[in-house]
């Protein structure tokens, strides 16, 4: 028998985005605390990351989750993400699928109606309340990490946009904000393209002219989405996004690098980055809903709990909500005399990475 490694996976999508959860993957990662355990998996696991995201096992737009022993007291479980770009703090999507996933596999034991679930992540502590009925999690609430506005109503230079208004909002992990009009562009399946592109020339642009770290987490310091806004003129829809994740580097002199993948949900913590933004304008208030829908038209549901401080930001405690689906249970395969021991990307679908 020719040596194999299985990794136990169970496959979830939260409200469109998938989200991969790998059951035994723990072993591999090292640590004392969760943002340690994140610098390791940054500077050593780069190829697992490949492996499960990208083709043949994963697609453009598959995120993933490591579940780990939690590192610190009073958390059930510890969580690190796993994105096209790297690997993340926090995410809001795949904490929905890894709460999903845990709890209908009966990884970790499930009550009806309620089940409280507390994350161990590199930024700190997520509880987590999901409903079930009948084994089914029907709804996954995220009281998320502290999000606070970075950078408000700065200005970038974008090779081929030009000079453009941004915010720059924590919601987990660092996200550049920009509204859609600012770019003559309407969310829209149909802009998909358009919009990928025009994210990851932002992204690039913002990553060099607007400085970011986390003041609790100095690891955290780079801006790693883009959120393009929309309001919204449907009823019970507050507003409207399309979060544009990485899928290589940009090189502002190759067109061909000028490529992203959607965020196929409203995208959880950058909801919460909204909401950080739009409380810092005064136009949230606290413990009010705000129904944020994605490019699918799919919807989180946030909502501000209180305000607090990090560091010498002026931040938030948010909460999101959404569901989460489980689509496989399996493992994944790799064979030594496989030739991708790393997958692969092929420039038709990928960026070139």
């Amino acid at each position: 028998m020719r040596p194999k490694r299985l990794i136990s996976v169970v496959d979830v999508h939260a409200e469109g985005e998938g989200g991969r959860v790998l059951l035994n993957a723990f072993p591999l990662v090292k640590g004392a605390t969760m943002a340690e355990r994140l610098e390791y998996a940054k500077a050593h696991l780069d190829g697992l990351r490949k492996l499960v995201l990208r083709e043949p096992r994963g697609y453009p737009a598959l995120c993933a989750n490591i579940i780990v022993p939690p590192a610190s007291p009073g958390a059930d479980i510890g969580l690190i993400v796993l994105e096209q770009g790297g690997f993340r703090p926090m995410s809001g999507s795949n904490t929905i699928c890894t709460v999903t996933a845990l709890l209908e596999t009966q990884t970790l034991p499930a009550t009806e109606p309620v089940t409280n679930v507390v994350l161990d992540t590199a930024v700190g502590l997520v509880n987590v309340r999901a409903d079930v009925e009948a084994g089914k999690v029907t709804r996954v609430y995220v009281d998320n990490v502290p999000s606070f506005v970075a950078h408000r109503d700065a200005q970038i230079d974008v090779p081929t946009i030009g000079r453009i208004r941004v915010d720059v909002a924590f919601g987990g992990q660092f996200f550049v904000l920009v509204d859609a009009a600012e770019l003559g562009l309407a969310i829209d399946r149909s802009h998909a393209k358009a919009l990928t592109r025009i994210g990851a020339l932002i992204r690039k642009a913002a990553q060099q002219q607007l400085p970011v770290q986390h003041p609790t987490n100095p690891g955290i310091d780079q801006i790693t989405l883009v959120m393009i806004t929309a309001g919204s003129d449907t009823p019970g829809i507050s507003a409207r996004n399309a979060v544009v994740c990485e899928t290589g580097d940009v090189d502002f002199d190759d067109p061909d690098t000028w490529t992203g993948a959607l965020d196929r949900s409203p995208c959880g913590t950058g909801t919460c980055a909204r909401m950080a933004l739009l409380h810092a304008r005064g136009e949230l208030p606290l413990e009010q809903d705000f129904v944020h829908q994605g490019i699918l038209g799919t919807t989180f549901t946030g909502r501000l709990l209180g305000e607090t401080q990090v560091g010498p930001y002026s931040a938030v405690l948010p909460q999101i909500s959404g569901r989460g689906w489980v689509t496989a249970i399996c493992s994944l395969v790799l064979d030594d005399s496989d030739p991708f021991q790393e997958g692969f990307t092929l420039g038709d679908i990928w960026g070139n990475t």
